[in-house]
């Protein structure tokens, strides 16, 4: 095993399917004790039961919103499961599609609220269960659209700029007791069956325009996120890893069909 975890409980939300429950697969390989947090239960009871089936220590905790009091509960009762919380993995989030034209209220507010707000009000309830223990990784998943424009997304986008500074500013307030914070930023990582950018006709097209040729896979960011949770990483806080196959690499999609031919 590359990376060991053995000892340690974590908290993944939004871990019942997609990069959450790779997640939850790979630390639990590396020996961590998982709590899944998620807003669907059927799914993560499923990979709760498969991953205990397999020798693991998981449980499954609902994600019931994203208060600082809902959050609060989350955290506390999820680390009174196992005994504590050594990791922190925020990856919960979501992107109601709205032009800036009709944006409403509501749907800003969501997008600010389970992407950018939760960050604060879960670290905010880890800090001192991780503080006790003089360690601990709080990760989060952002995303390249932070740096990117796109169509339809840019208040999912100011979500995850601010995700980006949220790291960097917890990252210095937390480095003195032992607590690291950082982030995975994903590309566009294939969800096959899942929404309409994920049928096999998209998932072609959008390949066909990333330098890499493809779309990532779950355990692309999966993979980072052990890496971040483990000893290993001790010395790097305040980070974020841009896993895209390369996407944000040209200035635009013209540059990759002249480089390996128009796409088909």
């Amino acid at each position: 095993m590359a990376f060991d975890l053995s000892g340690k409980i974590a908290l993944i939300t939004g871990g019942g399917r997609g990069i959450g429950a790779a997640a939850a697969r790979r630390l639990a390989e590396a020996g961590a004790s998982i709590i899944i947090a998620n807003r669907t239960a059927d799914v993560a009871e499923t990979l709760v039961q498969d991953l205990k089936e397999k020798g693991h220590r998981a449980a499954f905790r609902p994600y019931e919103g994203s208060s600082r009091g809902q959050l609060r509960e989350l955290v506390e009762g999820s680390a009174a499961l196992f005994g504590g919380l050594d990791i922190l993995i925020h990856n919960a989030g979501g992107c109601p599609w709205s032009a800036i034209s009709e944006l409403s209220e509501e749907t800003l507010e969501d997008a600010l609220a389970i992407n950018l707000k939760a960050c604060f009000w879960l670290a905010q309830a880890a800090y001192p269960l991780m503080k006790q223990r003089a360690a601990g990784r709080i990760i989060v998943t952002s995303s390249v659209s932070a740096r990117v424009a796109m169509a339809g997304g840019t208040h999912y986008s100011a979500a995850k700029a601010g995700v980006n500074a949220f790291i960097r500013g917890a990252a210095f307030e937390f480095a003195r007791d032992g607590i690291t914070v950082n982030g995975v930023e994903p590309g566009f990582i294939a969800k096959p069956g899942r929404g309409t950018l994920n049928t096999p006709e998209m998932i072609a097209a959008i390949g066909a325009h990333i330098p890499m040729g493809h779309m990532g896979r779950d355990d692309d960011i999966a993979h980072a996120m052990v890496f971040l949770a483990s000893d290993e990483s001790r010395y790097m806080t305040g980070q974020t890893i841009v896993i895209d196959g390369g996407s944000t690499l040209p200035e635009t999609g013209f540059a990759v069909e002249r480089l390996w031919g128009k796409p088909v």
